[in-house]
């Protein structure tokens, strides 16, 4: 932890109306696939808290059951600590009393038990393994999983931030979301929103996939597909699919002029997703 600290810096405390603040201003999204916005997580759960006893829950998803997508794992993996920031940031704010990873890997949980070893226990995180299967990152597949029943989903829309661990006000986003809220409650929305778009802010991580295997690559966004397939020695070929099992293909021609930008990919009838990048 003293390295990630020596690189990042202790983290600033934020009350919870600043964490939605912030969270807004920077156009945060979940970078599990489905992209919502995750200052309306927060006022969602804050909102159900006021409502009911005032005790939360925030539930990290780094389970990533799509097979094309291994971003989460290396996060996990290789800076543990600053997706346990974003966690325990966001229960600060929310008053939550317990904080839980989802993984489905054992050097991913080792990873992660490791960090939480390191970091002092008032912090009430600890990782929970999960089976490796596609839906167990599903919503309610997950929460169900963690409350120690099968992690399948129950086949009905719950929220999770009416109902979700131990049947709390749960926040609950994926493993890259919290990473960089992490970042931004270091550097502020103004510094945070000098790299990419400015109608999409900061950078993004995608699993770019060719026949020598997965290479993970961090962007700001607004930068031309075509240049991150030539930085990882391949080519548009026939198409590219953009976004994993519930993706879109690009062909050659779309590829070429396409940004890694949602509004972007959005204008050629793609969507990012959870980040997957695969040239056929």
């Amino acid at each position: 932890r003293v390295g990630h600290l020596t690189v990042h810096g202790s983290m600033p405390p934020y009350r919870i109306n600043e964490l939605i603040d912030l969270a807004e201003n920077i156009d945060l999204r979940g970078r599990g696939g489905a992209g919502f916005p995750f200052h309306r997580k927060l006022r969602a759960v804050k909102q159900s808290a006021e409502r009911r006893e005032g005790r939360t829950a925030v539930v990290v998803n780094g389970t990533e059951g799509e097979p094309a997508c291994k971003k989460d794992a290396a996060i996990l993996l290789r800076s543990p600590h600053l997706v346990i920031d974003g966690a325990t940031l966001a229960a600060d704010a929310l008053g939550a009393e317990d904080v839980v990873i989802g993984v489905t890997r054992r050097d991913v949980e080792k990873s992660v038990q490791d960090a939480i070893d390191e970091r002092p226990p008032s912090e009430r995180v600890r990782v929970v393994r999960l089976p490796e299967r596609f839906v167990t990152g599903e919503g309610t597949a997950l929460t169900s999983g963690l409350n120690g029943g099968p992690a399948l989903p129950i086949g009905r829309k719950i929220r999770t931030s009416e109902m979700g661990l131990s049947g709390l006000p749960t926040l609950l986003s994926n493993t890259e979301t919290f990473a960089q809220l992490a970042i931004a409650a270091r550097l502020d929305a103004l510094n945070f929103r000098s790299t990419g778009l400015a109608t999409e802010p900061g950078t993004v991580m995608l699993t770019v996939t060719g026949a020598r295997g997965s290479i993970i690559v961090e962007t700001p966004f607004g930068v031309p597909m075509s240049y991150i397939l030539q930085l990882c020695g391949l080519t548009a070929g026939q198409g590219v699919l953009v976004g994993g099992y519930h993706g879109k293909f690009l062909d050659a021609n779309a590829a070429g002029q396409a940004l890694i930008s949602r509004e972007s990919l959005e204008a050629f009838g793609a969507r990012l997703g959870a980040g997957a990048v695969l040239p056929i």
